[in-house]
């Protein structure tokens, strides 16, 4: 890749907060998603976290090959029943960050 050549690399953090007393049945729900994610063509990270001092707040970090593979991850039967689930388990929007890795040189 050249220096000129945009990098199509997809590295994003999704923050995904429960509901009061979804707690348990959020993580459930997250950790279903990981293996098939994780399995998916064009995924090269999904790891799913808590944060320490705010349970119930959760955070994936993923990295994606290009936008057509996040495109196809959320069109899969697994994240697809996940968001059927929202309104359930969700205290507010996910929020999706994307990344930038900072050039050393």
């Amino acid at each position: 890749m050249t220096r000129s050549e945009p990098h199509r690399t997809i590295v994003a953090l999704a923050r995904v907060k429960a509901r009061r007393s979804q707690r348990e049945a959020l993580r459930d729900a997250l950790v279903t998603l990981v293996e098939p994610s994780r399995a998916e063509p064009g995924c090269s990270d999904y790891t799913l976290f808590e944060l320490h001092d705010e349970p119930g707040t959760f955070y994936v970090r993923e990295t994606w090959d290009d936008q057509a593979a996040l495109d196809f991850h959320r069109a899969t039967p697994h994240f697809r029943a996940f968001a059927a689930r929202f309104d359930e388990l969700l205290d507010e929007p996910i929020r999706l960050t994307r990344l930038r890795a900072v050039p050393l040189a």
